[in-house]
């Protein structure tokens, strides 16, 4: 069974007035139902992830700030948004629709997170609008069950993943992957165990010959049993932050890239989509449905 993880709170993570855009959230699962890849039998409603989970990763410290609303002012200004209780619960629901991902992928090859992608919060504060980073959570949720041995994390958003390289710098079941803007945020970049840092104005062919060579590489060398996919689309040329050159089918060929590579080789894989900044909706959508299109397919579900 395809299944996706999706919760209503995804779009309304914050009071009235400070909405963050969200309206991707609901439209791709909207999207998915009226082409028929998808039913409502597909879609899973998490629930937030408990404390002893997030903990695995997360100091309780800062796991204590998110819940209590004591963050300082600082801190909320480099998260990007002021705290909320709505907040911390979108954030709790997201990391637990990874976990929950995971077992499906375990079970059926692939499951992929509507939401997700928070890789800029580290082990005791967050950035970049990401508060729990929940690949690194649920990575870690996986090898403390022993349902997992090698973890590769692929992480094609246009920034780097800095919160998930420092998290796993010292791990050695955990091989970290970021192919991203050079000069983008973060602009102080921690080190993954491979970094492909891109110039601007990269095209489809440059993007695609350095994916496809370090790619296979990886996964020839590292041999992992169990993947995450940060599928980020803010490496498209229409992208407000992404300073790429990438179209829509490149981006599409990318994701066909990933995860017929992880699939042939039996890798399951938890895919979660991470950033999307076009100016048309519509664009965002589209390029963040094709990687659903691509992993029912890529997975033979």
């Amino acid at each position: 069974m395809f299944k996706i993880a999706y919760d209503p709170i995804y779009a309304h993570p914050l009071p009235e007035g400070h909405r963050f855009p969200m309206l991707k959230y609901e439209l791709i699962p909207g999207q998915l139902l009226h082409e028929g890849i998808i039913t409502a039998e597909n879609i899973f409603c998490p629930v937030p992830c408990p404390d002893e989970i997030v903990l695995l990763t997360h100091t309780g410290e800062y796991l204590n700030k998110l819940k209590n609303q004591t963050l300082t002012a600082s801190e909320q200004r480099r998260i990007g948004f002021p705290q909320s209780p709505q907040l911390t619960e979108r954030e709790l629901i997201i990391t637990q629709g990874t976990i929950d991902c995971c077992h499906y992928a375990l079970k059926n090859g692939t499951s992929l997170n509507v939401a997700g992608g928070t890789h800029h919060a580290y082990i005791d504060k967050g950035e970049g609008f990401c508060l729990l980073n929940d690949f690194a959570v649920a990575a870690n949720y996986l090898l403390h069950n022993r349902l997992a041995g090698k973890i590769v994390i692929i992480d094609l958003d246009v920034h780097q993943g800095n919160g998930t390289a420092s998290i796993f710098q010292n791990e050695h079941r955990v091989f970290t992957f970021s192919m991203h803007g050079k000069h983008n945020y973060p602009f102080h970049k921690e080190k993954s165990d491979l970094d492909i840092p891109l110039e601007d104005g990269t095209n489809d062919e440059t993007y695609l010959g350095l994916l496809e060579e370090n790619l296979l590489q990886i996964l020839q060398t590292i041999q992992p049993d169990f993947a995450f996919y940060l599928s980020g689309v803010d490496i498209l040329s229409t992208d407000k932050f992404g300073k790429l050159k990438i179209s829509m089918e490149a981006c599409k060929i990318r994701d066909e890239m990933v995860l017929d590579a992880l699939s042939v080789r039996g890798i399951p894989c938890t895919i979660a989509m991470g950033g999307g900044y076009s100016a048309a909706i519509k664009i965002i959508t589209e390029a963040h449905c094709n990687t659903f299109r691509v992993a029912k397919n890529s997975y033979h579900l």
